[in-house]
């Protein structure tokens, strides 16, 4: 390994994950480990946990009881600065679409020329080059999504969470969404997706969890797991049934 390079933030893993409210154990005792490489499919139906249990692994949220390791250790601002995630609905400053995504890399330290031209590839990258000057709150949400996954991207992190990106797109929108995540699959960045798109993790899903009710009822291979389910929930899932 180069010395100059950190070392890994991965495996991140949970122990014992549990998250309770108004006396409701809406995540229930989860043991996982997130290693590097697959792009990972947290799946299930609504209402599973899915992005709960997302936010109690990026460190929006403490856990009732259990832990969260990266690398063996607790969260603390250097593994913030090495992860990302853009949720379901985007966040976007009141400023252009380019200035959405210098200003998040001058926060962590980019000079302001090279911030600007980093920003003009992410744009780029995600097809909206010709958007760069336009305000970010005009686009449209397919376009709004975008930048928010290329603005994710630019800080190179090296996990990207996504939360249900493309629940409210359409099929275009969607298909340019999932052209990103195959782009930071491809740089290297452990990809870990929530999704309750059967469709969306067979096309880009190496590994499935599938969480019920607060639980990981299977976790496995995406090939295994739309092939052969091992869980009566799982089959209910792939078959396209109300998972009970």
């Amino acid at each position: 390994m180069d010395a100059m390079r950190p070392a890994s933030i991965l495996p991140v893993e949970t122990r014992g994950l549990v998250f309770e409210t108004d006396g409701r154990r809406l995540i229930d005792g989860v043991d996982l480990v997130l290693a590097h490489g697959p792009v990972t499919a947290i799946a299930g139906p609504n209402g599973a946990g899915k992005s709960l249990l997302l936010r109690l692994i990026h460190g929006l949220i403490p856990p009732t009881a259990g832990r969260v390791l990266w690398a063996g250790h607790p969260l603390d601002d250097a593994v913030r600065r090495r992860q990302a995630m853009v949720f379901q609905r985007p966040v976007l400053l009141r400023r252009s679409a380019l200035a959405n995504i210098t200003y998040v890399l001058k926060q962590r330290g980019v000079r302001r020329t090279p911030a600007r031209h980093q920003a003009q590839q992410a744009l780029s990258l995600a097809g909206l080059g010709h958007l760069a000057g336009a305000p970010a709150r005009v686009l449209s949400g397919g376009e709004q999504q975008r930048l928010a996954v290329a603005r994710a991207m630019a800080l190179t992190p090296d996990v990207l969470f996504l939360d249900e990106p493309t629940a409210s797109l359409d099929p275009a929108s969607t298909l340019a969404v999932e052209q990103l995540v195959r782009k930071a699959r491809a740089t290297g960045t452990k990809v870990v997706l929530v999704t309750h798109d059967l469709g969306q993790a067979q096309r880009l899903a190496d590994e499935v969890i599938l969480l019920h009710r607060g639980r990981i009822v299977e976790q496995g291979s995406a090939d295994s797991f739309f092939a052969r389910p091992q869980s009566p929930q799982g089959r209910a899932y792939v078959e396209g049934r109300i998972v009970l």
